[in-house]
């Protein structure tokens, strides 16, 4: 499943986001060699961890085409790996590109025979930038970079996601055919679910913000704070000296670790049952304690997405590219966590009106890391979730 839920999830973001077919989601169909450098990027990165302290410094060494000189020169094959992934994401990223924009300088005539029709992200982007003011005007080098980051973004956490709800599903029969038959009764004589009625089942709803908050799929996330500041804290705590405090300070350049899921689980705030999924918690309001500790995350009182002029996602690759990303439509302003959300409800509505998943006989462990992940045991090799699947009465 997880394979499937990967390949899925770059064709969605691959027609909504870049207006690009990466895959015809069909067996025995050859990976896209994108999608290949995609799953490869964080494990080739991470091989590669204890040199990243580094890099601040290396970029700042000679030019561009003297430091890729140097890596091709350094004795290295994980320094090389991770050259040929970043290498392969920009050359396809440009490929894409180039096609975009010469269908849009064609005019709006070409742009309705690809997919999306010209309605997707980059689509709209590319022709706010044409007629944008010059100072306002992204280059085509920024252009490409955000392809890249909205398409890397948007791929394992969210096929990782839907692979995690699937597997809890499995576990929980009950929860599923609850769920099943509340996605059923929405689309009932085979009529599609319109937006407004998917995106407000109850049940639906609450399994993907119970999921989110329990199993989010980044664990943890490191921030530099940019400006000498002060850190509230929830409640007070007791210095070395003895003295209680409600704040840290936090001086500029201090990096700091942001412990999602220890805010996502706080016994403190969201009960003693913090521990343990239970979508019903969000069919009733939520306790005082969460929704008066004022969570600084951009969804549901969670630190899933982040928050702040990092949080997932703006498409800007820094907090000053947001003024002029802003000038040209409210679609790119926090729209990946949004994006994530209508993802998975199409997707669980899809396979759960047609499919029913039961546990294999082989033992899933899911694995922190930068994206938590999925292993047949705890010494499996590779990321894989094995799940027994069955085509349902079409009638019932």
């Amino acid at each position: 499943m997880l394979n499937w839920m990967g390949r899925t999830a770059l064709e969605l973001i691959g027609q909504a986001g870049l207006g690009h077919s990466f895959d015809p989601l069909k067996e025995d169909v050859t990976p896209d060699v994108y999608a290949e450098a995609i799953k490869a990027y964080v494990p080739a990165l991470y091989e590669l961890s204890v040199f990243r302290w580094t890099l601040p410094y290396l970029v700042r060494i000679g030019t561009p085409a003297f430091r890729r000189k140097v890596i091709q020169w350094f004795p290295d094959k994980r320094l090389h790996k991770l050259q040929d992934v970043v290498d392969t994401m920009h050359r396809r990223a440009t490929e894409i590109y180039l096609e975009k924009k010469s269908r849009l300088e064609k005019g709006d005539v070409a742009l309705l025979h690809q997919v999306g029709e010209g309605r997707d992200i980059m689509s709209i982007l590319l022709k706010a930038n044409m007629h944008a003011s010059v100072e306002d005007r992204l280059s085509e080098e920024e252009l490409i970079g955000q392809m890249v980051t909205m398409t890397f973004a948007a791929m394992d956490t969210t096929s990782n996601m839907l692979s995690q709800i699937l597997h809890i599903l499995a576990q929980r029969p009950d929860a599923q055919e609850r769920l099943r038959a509340e996605i059923r009764e929405a689309g009932h004589d085979g009529r599609d679910i319109m937006y407004d009625e998917l995106v407000s089942l109850p049940y639906l709803d609450a399994v993907c913000r119970e999921t989110l908050r329990l199993h989010p799929p980044a664990t943890f996330i490191f921030r530099e704070a940019q400006r000498d500041m002060v850190l509230p804290l929830s409640q007070p705590i007791q210095g070395v000296d003895g003295t209680l405090m409600s704040n840290v300070p936090v001086p500029k350049g201090t990096v700091v670790q942001v412990g999602i899921m220890g805010s996502n689980m706080n016994k403190k705030l969201w009960g003693e049952d913090a521990y343990e999924w239970k979508p019903e918690r969000w069919l009733s309001p939520l306790p005082e304690t969460v929704t008066e500790a004022h969570i600084p995350g951009v969804y549901s009182n969670l630190m899933t997405f982040i928050g702040g002029g990092r949080a997932c996602m703006y498409v800007a690759s820094s907090p000053s590219d947001f003024d002029r990303w802003s000038l040209y439509s409210d679609t790119f302003a926090l729209s990946g966590f949004k994006f994530a959300q209508l993802e998975m409800k199409v997707v669980l509505a899809l396979l759960l009106s047609n499919f029913k998943f039961e546990l294999s006989d082989k033992p899933i462990v899911w694995n922190i890391s930068g994206i938590r992940f999925p292993t047949v045991g705890v010494d499996g090799q590779r990321p894989e979730l094995p799940l027994k699947v069955s085509l349902l009465d079409q009638s019932i």
